[in-house]
């Protein structure tokens, strides 16, 4: 008995050693195969970036319209009518819109200048010219284009002295935004607008400068667009003031290289840029990412709503400030789901139809004009049922089992579920977005003009940034041009009281000042020589 209790003991063990070495390759190769697919998600995510489109809109299925690689269905007539055709191939006219010149479909309005020349008819200048006559005129019009043109202007000032006395009067210059400088307003106005609207770096305005046949370095260039900016910084401050007065605030960060942090190797810097509900948006600039640039922007007088990304820092700061309710972005959760599109395509449409339907009330809200309380009471009556049923769709998923940790339909639940009671924000206060989709349409120009000028030399060079483009980009929040608006503030702010500077915002600069801007010496110019 104890000689077979031997072998019998031995294969046990083998196979114990047999199941445990299966069990632990298993447990290896799901790992494997959890780390293959995380690796796959990246790659694709960098191919998206890389040649995917930008557009997060989704195509909508329209039973009605029939798709364009299958088959057409025939059209069919109503029994008991007919068609009459009442025209013929080439005699009917094209119907143009009401702002259009003529058939040509050329559009412009009252400002656009228009050079009028004058054609001769031959007729007139045969020999038999006597026999005709001029009863009218057709015009046609075509669009032209100057090339870039610098002019200079020429102050011309008698130099007197009175009768008997040797020595003359002196003839001061004219008055000029900065101080012994060359450039007049005009100019500060087009290189601002030219870099910071347009994305033109200074070095190829410099080139169409010297194309233009004027001699003048880069450096100078510089000089003057950081001597203008720094005028402009007390109106950036006074806007950034009525900002933060906002009840509801929405803010964002996006990255930005400026200064050096070794050779050959710049910082990674963060623009801050924070949209108020009377559209301004304020570009605040720190070196770090970290929240003590929150606390240092915020804690001055913002008390309200604040709206964000994922961020966690944006949390942290609302968990510690009572005065402060953080609501979180729709957008940034829908974007979660799609990452898990291709792993679980019908669990994330069901995901996505979801947050779709919030925005078709969303719409018809808008549509509808509602504001204030009944906004409210109909996201209650509406939105509220969806956002609960996406909740419970969330805890179900929750419950699958063939769902690893490492599932990104799994991390997306988690990520909307973490944020549940800041995501429901928006359904007690009417005032707070779905998203903060309006502060990113903004902050668009920082990450283009990266593509132009591609980091800032200094972290001041940033700074300057980011005054320049908060009013610029408030102008075309406001629908003010921005070119008008400069030239007017630069040549206004020298003599403006500082107790009032809040009146050069553009915001309230359009209600005030916007019929009649102050203007270049240039324009007077041009309108003498058109008299």
């Amino acid at each position: 008995m104890k000689m077979m209790s031997t072998p019998l003991q031995t294969t046990c063990s083998d196979d114990d050693l047999t199941v445990a070495e299966l069990a632990r390759l298993n447990a290896e190769n799901g790992v494997l195969r959890d780390e293959n697919a995380a690796l796959k998600r990246r790659v694709a995510w960098f191919e998206k970036q890389l040649f995917g489109e930008t557009s997060e809109k989704r195509p909508v299925d329209n039973p009605h319209q029939p798709s364009l690689l299958g088959e057409v269905p025939p059209l069919t007539e109503p029994e008991g009518e007919q068609v009459t055709i009442t025209y013929q191939r080439g005699t009917a006219l094209k119907q143009r819109p009401d702002d259009c010149v003529n058939d040509t479909g050329l559009r412009f309005n009252s400002e656009v200048p228009v050079e009028v020349i004058e054609l001769p008819a031959p007729e007139l200048e045969s020999a038999d010219a006597e026999q005709f006559e001029i009863i009218g005129t057709k015009s046609t019009f075509r669009l032209a284009q100057r090339p870039a043109s610098y002019v200079v202007l020429q102050y011309n000032r008698p130099v007197v002295k009175r009768k008997g006395a040797d020595q003359p009067l002196p003839s001061p210059a004219p008055s000029n935004v900065l101080d012994r400088s060359l450039a007049d307003v005009s100019l500060l106005s087009g290189l601002l607008v030219d870099k910071f609207l347009y994305h033109l770096p200074l070095h190829r305005q410099h080139q169409r400068i010297t194309q233009a046949g004027i001699t003048l370095s880069r450096a100078t260039l510089t000089t003057l667009v950081k001597r203008a900016i720094e005028l402009l910084r007390p109106i950036v401050d006074a806007q950034l003031i009525n900002v933060l007065r906002s009840q509801v605030l929405a803010m964002d960060e996006t990255p930005i290289k400026a200064g050096k942090a070794a050779k050959g190797k710049l910082k990674q810097s963060w623009f801050w840029p924070l949209y108020g509900d009377q559209d301004e948006v304020v570009f605040t600039f720190s070196a770090s990412r970290g929240r003590q640039h929150i606390e240092a922007v915020l804690k001055k007088q913002f008390t309200g709503t604040l709206i964000s990304d994922g961020y966690a820092a944006y949390a942290c700061y609302a968990e510690q400030n009572a005065g402060i309710t953080h609501a979180q972005c729709w957008v940034h959760s829908r974007r979660q789901f799609l990452e898990a599109e291709q792993d679980e395509p019908a669990a994330v449409r069901q995901a996505l139809d979801h947050i779709a339907e919030l925005y078709r009330i969303e719409e018809q809200i808008r549509s509808q004009g509602l504001s204030s309380e009944k906004k409210h009471l109909y996201r209650l009556a509406c939105s509220k049922p969806v956002v609960d049923t996406f909740f419970e769709w969330c805890e179900r998923q929750l419950q699958r089992n063939d769902l690893t940790p490492k599932n990104p339909l799994l991390q997306a639940v988690h990520y909307v579920l973490k944020r549940k009671t800041e995501l429901r924000v928006f359904l007690e206060d009417p005032e707070v977005p779905l998203d903060t989709n309006h502060l990113e349409r903004t902050l668009r120009p920082i990450p283009m003009g990266r593509k132009a000028w591609l980091f800032c030399w200094t972290e001041l060079g940033a700074e300057h940034v980011g005054i320049i483009q908060s009013l610029i980009s408030t102008c075309k929040l406001h629908g003010i041009d921005p070119y008008t608006y400069l030239t007017d503030v630069l040549l206004r702010v020298n003599e403006h009281p500082a107790s009032r500077v809040l009146e050069l915002t553009p915001r309230v600069w359009k209600e005030r000042f916007a019929e009649q801007p102050l203007r270049s010496d240039l324009y007077r110019a041009v309108e003498r020589i058109t008299d």
